[in-house]
């Protein structure tokens, strides 16, 4: 555990070191299922006004409780001694703006492929109503820059997730779990869409906007109830 995480309370060193194993966890599985390659794409978490993130350019498979990395809004690195990821502007970006407790952000082949070929997702599948709409891609930015994180924060507006053009994705959610399930979404979405059009002399069909926000009633509803 770091010097600055021990200055913390303790109920706050506890879940920030319990989010930290679940950040980890999260980052390890992006790899395991594709999403992200070597140590492309980052994850964080947020924990009262720090920001736990993945750091920059080191294998997942490396990282290790004591590698614990945050950052306050502002960005000052508060936790740990490993640069935060480069990424850092976009995901401070939602945080500011957001109810966003965590974020995950991936160069998924099929998402980043149809970055590079529309400005918004198709209709497809009604699972794109689970992101606020229809999937809008961000105009494309050097990697790190705030003018990329402008142009993230304009593809979100009333959206949990958004393609980046020649990049990749980003979604958020409120815990790790829905955050990850959202990018999964969003890259089967894209892989669905990229195989459908694909097929010569046909045209895939598209949903409308009425039958999206029909759905979207539908899935608040989905799932068990405590």
């Amino acid at each position: 555990m770091t010097s600055k995480l021990r200055e913390t309370g303790g109920e706050v060193r506890e879940e920030a070191a319990q989010r930290w194993a679940a950040l980890v966890a999260t980052a390890r599985r992006s790899v395991a299922d594709g999403l992200v390659v070597g140590t492309s794409g980052n994850v964080s978490a947020r924990v009262g006004d720090v920001v736990l993130v993945t750091p920059s350019g080191v294998p997942y498979d490396r990282l290790t409780p004591d590698d614990i990395t945050g950052v306050d809004l502002t960005g000052r690195q508060v936790l740990g001694s490993l640069v935060p990821t480069s990424e850092l502007p976009m995901h401070l970006a939602v945080y500011r703006t957001t109810d966003a407790r965590a974020i995950v952000h991936t160069h998924a082949v099929h998402a980043t492929a149809v970055s590079m070929l529309v400005s918004e997702l198709p209709l497809v599948h009604y699972m794109a109503a689970a992101l606020g709409g229809p999937v809008r891609v961000a105009p494309y930015a050097t990697y790190g820059t705030d003018e990329l994180a402008a142009h993230m924060l304009r593809a979100l507006d009333g959206r949990s997730g958004c393609l980046l053009r020649n990049h990749g994705t980003l979604t958020y959610g409120a815990t790790l779990d829905q955050a990850y399930d959202r990018t999964a979404q969003l890259e089967w979405m894209c892989r669905l869409w990229l195989t459908a059009s694909s097929v010569p002399g046909l045209t895939p069909s598209l949903l409308t906007e009425a039958q999206l926000a029909e759905a979207g009633e539908r899935l608040k509803g989905y799932g068990q109830r405590r």
